[in-house]
C-alpha cells in the first residue's frame, strides 16, 4: 500500500477503533444461585466490568451501578432468574441509569453482608462479576445437627423451666473442657466399649454452583450424580447407630451451590466430624479410563502420576467455582490446611481400605488399593479424611450408571457398609455432642 493510501485509510481505522472501543462489554449470561449459606449472583461478560455499590437499609438491598454497558436482554433476565425460595435476594430491578450504565437494584429479604469482586477468565467461563450475599448472623452448624436429631426421638416433657437444647448444648461445651489433673498418670484399666454422644459424618459432595465439575460424553454433570449419591447415603447414615449411639450426617452442601476447598474443611471441624468424606466421580483425558477409586492425603508424594494429576485437577475447583480472595485470610487458609498430621493420614488410610473393600463389590475399582496424593480437602487435621471417586463420567458405560437410581443405591449401600466396618475396628472417641 503506497503511503496516499495510508493516509486516506487513516480516519477509518480510527473511526473503527473508536467504535470498539466505545462498544464496551456484552453480557454473556447472567446466573443466580441461592442458597441456605449464602445466595450469589454472576454476570458473565466478554470484557471485565467495573461496578460500584451502595447498600440500601429500609428495606434492605443493594444498589449496583454497572459502567460501560448498557440494558440489554441477558441483564432482563436476571429479573425472572430469582426464586421465591431464596433465602436473601427477593428480586432484582434492572435500569438503563445513564447512557452506558446500567443500574441493579437487589432486594434483600434480610440484611446481609454483600462481597462484590470480579474473576479472570477460567476453563468455559469468560469475565465474571460476582454478588455473594451471607447472612450477618452464622448459624452454628453443630448447634442444628443436635436440634434435628432431638426431633428425630420424643423426648421426655419438660418441666416449664428446662431447656433440653440449651442443656445439651451447655454440656457438650462443658465435656469439651479437659479434665482436672490428678496427682499421677493412671491408665484406663478397661476400654470404652462404647461411646456417649453423636457420632458425625461429614459428607462432601465435589464441585456444585458456578462449578459443574467434570461432565461426561451425555452431558452428565458431576456436581449433580455426587449430590444425589450424597443424599441417599444421608439417609442411611441418620438411621444408623454405633453400638447403640446415633450416627448423624452433615453436609458440606445440600444444593446446588459453590463452597471453597477450605471451607469444606472448616465446616467438618466445625461440628466435629468424626469422619470426612468427599463424594466425586473421574473423568480423564479418554473415555476408556473406568473404576472406582479412594484417595487418603499425602504430606509428602503422590502415590502415581494418575493421582497427582487428579489432585492438581480437584485442587482447581476454587478457581472454576469463585472466590473472593480479597475477602479471606489466605495465610491462615493456607496454615490450616497444612497442619494435617501423620496420625491423620494413618486413620484416613484404615478408612479408605474399609470403604475400598466395599466399593470393589459394586463395580470394578481403578486401583485396589488407597491412593494419596495432595488434595486439599482432605487437610483436615484432626478428623480422618478420604476422597471416593465414585466411577469415571467420562466413561460412556459409567456415566450411565452413575445417573442410574440402582447404582447409586448400591454404592450408597456399600459405603454405608464401609463406615460400619472402619467404626467397628476404630471405635470413635468418647468425647463432646452427648445426647
Amino acid at each position: 500500500m503506497k503511503r496516499r493510501d495510508l493516509v486516506k485509510a487513516g480516519p477509518i481505522v480510527l473511526l473503527l477503533g473508536a467504535a470498539q472501543i466505545a462498544r464496551g462489554a456484552t453480557i454473556v449470561a447472567v446466573r443466580v444461585w441461592p442458597a441456605p449459606e449464602y445466595s450469589r449472583v454472576t454476570i458473565e461478560s466478554d470484557a471485565a466490568l467495573t461496578s460500584t455499590q451502595t447498600p440500601l437499609h429500609v428495606p434492605p438491598g443493594l444498589a449496583v451501578d454497572i459502567k460501560g454497558i448498557d440494558l440489554s436482554p441477558q441483564l432482563k433476565e436476571l429479573v425472572g432468574k430469582v426464586r421465591a425460595d431464596d433465602p436473601f435476594i427477593s428480586g432484582i430491578r434492572a435500569s438503563q441509569h445513564a447512557p452506558g450504565v446500567v443500574r441493579l437494584i437487589i432486594d434483600l429479604k434480610q440484611p446481609a453482608a454483600p462481597q462484590v469482586f470480579t474473576l479472570q477468565p477460567v476453563a468455559a467461563y469468560q469475565h465474571r462479576l460476582v454478588f455473594d450475599f451471607y447472612p450477618t448472623k452464622e448459624i452454628d452448624p453443630l448447634e442444628a445437627l443436635i436440634k434435628e436429631r432431638l426431633m428425630d426421638r420424643p423426648l421426655p416433657q419438660p418441666t416449664p423451666a428446662s431447656d433440653p437444647l440449651g442443656e445439651l448444648i451447655a454440656q457438650r461445651e462443658r465435656s469439651a473442657k479437659p479434665p482436672p489433673h490428678t496427682p499421677f498418670d493412671l491408665a484406663p484399666t478397661t476400654k470404652p466399649s462404647k461411646t456417649d454422644r453423636l457420632i458425625i459424618i461429614a459428607l462432601d459432595p465435589g464441585h456444585g454452583g458456578e462449578d459443574p465439575g467434570a461432565i461426561g460424553p451425555g452431558g452428565t454433570r458431576e456436581k449433580d450424580v455426587v449430590l444425589q449419591i450424597a443424599n441417599r447415603l444421608k439417609d442411611r447414615i441418620n438411621a444408623s447407630a454405633i453400638n447403640g449411639n446415633p450416627l448423624r450426617c452433615y453436609l458440606t452442601r445440600d444444593a446446588d451451590f459453590f463452597v471453597p476447598l477450605h471451607v469444606r474443611v472448616q465446616k467438618a471441624r466445625r461440628v466435629q466430624a468424626d469422619l470426612f468424606v468427599s463424594i466425586h466421580a473421574d473423568a480423564f483425558l479418554t473415555p476408556t479410563a473406568r473404576g472406582a477409586s479412594v484417595f487418603a492425603l499425602s504430606q509428602s508424594g503422590a502415590s502415581s502420576s494418575a493421582a497427582r494429576w487428579l489432585a492438581n485437577n480437584e485442587n482447581q475447583a476454587d478457581l472454576i467455582g469463585g472466590v473472593n480472595v480479597k475477602t479471606q485470610d489466605v495465610q491462615v487458609a493456607h496454615a490450616m490446611l497444612d497442619m494435617s498430621t501423620t496420625a491423620q493420614i494413618k486413620d484416613s488410610m484404615k478408612l479408605g481400605g474399609a470403604l475400598l473393600g466395599e466399593i470393589g463389590g459394586v463395580g470394578k475399582l481403578h486401583k485396589g488399593s488407597v491412593e494419596q496424593a495432595g488434595f486439599a480437602v482432605l487437610k483436615a487435621p484432626d478428623i480422618p479424611s478420604v476422597l471416593v471417586e465414585t466411577a469415571f463420567i467420562s466413561n460412556p458405560e459409567e456415566e450411565q450408571h452413575l445417573r442410574s437410581d440402582d447404582y447409586q443405591e448400591h454404592l450408597a449401600d456399600a459405603i454405608m457398609r464401609g463406615i460400619h466396618r472402619y467404626f467397628s475396628a476404630n471405635p470413635p472417641l468418647a468425647r463432646s455432642r452427648s445426647v
